[in-house]
């Protein structure tokens, strides 16, 4: 059987994500956000986008760029400490945050990749962040109901793939990627390098190609990242 070349151009990888989607993008602080596809979305200028990331970046890097676009009508994500502009949408009204401790949005998001309806957790039970959510008791002891986090489409960032969509990520720039590649109708990662077929071991794969809808490989580093390894 011959294996389908996911390779696009970043334009039409990105092409269709519509007003109201929900998009997940990767990344922990800098290590492995796809800022380079963040970008291409802020250029094509989807609208009242529903946002799935750990944290909200600082200025000027990553999802702030979307926020300075007006483009994110609700954030779900762990903190936004870093980002003045998100913590001032807020107070205004103008961006709807919805907060959650770290691990449990790292888990909401593989029950969603595991066709999980939820999960059942005594973490911040008896704290705002658990007011409206569903509650149950299991042998006497009370659990939260966190249901599972699906996107519309998820942006990653790897550092090598091969042209089937096998990711390859390095040390802690693999944090939530591979969770959204599964947990995504649509994936689009970009990759820094791009190999043929077989250009992965099999040993090399921390996701594996039919997760993947598009790869896009850079052809530069973006000024964000630039900065960082300076």
């Amino acid at each position: 059987m011959r294996l389908p070349d996911k390779t696009t151009a970043i334009e039409d990888a990105l092409a269709g994500i519509s007003d109201g989607a929900t998009v997940m993008i990767g990344g922990f602080g800098v290590p492995g956000t796809p800022f380079t596809l963040i970008h291409e979305l802020v250029r094509q200028g989807a609208r009242n986008l529903t946002v799935i990331k750990n944290d909200a970046n600082e200025t000027d890097m990553g999802v702030d760029h979307l926020l300075a676009s007006g483009q994110v009508a609700r954030l779900i994500t762990t903190h936004i400490g870093l980002n003045p502009r998100a913590i001032a949408q807020m107070n205004e009204g103008r961006l709807e945050v919805e907060f959650n401790a770290q691990g449990i949005l790292a888990e909401r998001v593989r029950a969603g990749g595991a066709g999980l309806g939820g999960i059942l957790t005594d973490i911040a039970e008896d704290t705002e962040l658990a007011h409206g959510k569903q509650r149950l008791e299991i042998d006497g002891k009370r659990y939260i109901v966190e249901t599972a986090l699906r996107a519309d489409v998820a942006l990653i960032h790897a550092d090598r793939a091969d042209a089937f969509g096998n990711l390859d990520y390095v040390a802690t720039a693999r944090n939530f990627n591979p969770l959204m590649a599964m947990a995504a109708t649509r994936v689009v990662a970009e990759a820094e390098q791009v190999l043929p077929m077989g250009g992965l071991s099999p040993d090399e794969v921390h996701t594996p190609g039919p997760f993947v809808d598009h790869v896009v490989e850079l052809t530069e580093i973006s000024e964000e990242y630039a900065i960082v390894r300076r």
